[in-house]
């Protein structure tokens, strides 16, 4: 089991800091942004652009990701145990029940196969 990671990154320094604002403005406009296997817990996330950010294995527990748009994102291995997730969106691979398991006892998200 991965173990959840200060990345040595600016930008996740930035969201570490608290500063969603700062991150948005400095983030690259194009391609992705490599955040895979970050700890973001406890953190408040709220406002932040995830568009083509890759949180795959990352830890959000008891986060707060009120209204992130996670459509673009990657999700996959991450865990949101105790986030407060209303009015986020997810990606549509990701069912209601996986997301409530991962909320609710800390399960790793896996997405639906095709």
């Amino acid at each position: 089991m991965n173990q959840p990671k200060q990345l040595d990154s600016p930008l996740f320094a930035l969201l570490r800091k608290d500063d969603v604002t700062a991150f948005n403005l400095q983030r690259p406009k194009n391609g992705p942004i490599d955040l895979a296997g970050g700890d973001f817990r406890g953190l408040d996330l709220r406002d932040l652009n995830a568009d083509e950010v890759d949180f795959t294995d990352a830890y959000f527990r008891s986060a707060d990701l009120r209204g992130v748009d996670f459509r673009n994102a990657s999700l996959e291995g991450a865990s949101i145990a105790h986030a407060q997730i209303s009015g986020a969106y997810f990606p549509p691979d990701l069912s209601a029940d996986e997301i409530l398991m991962s909320v609710n006892f800390g399960t790793r998200l896996r997405y639906r196969t095709r």
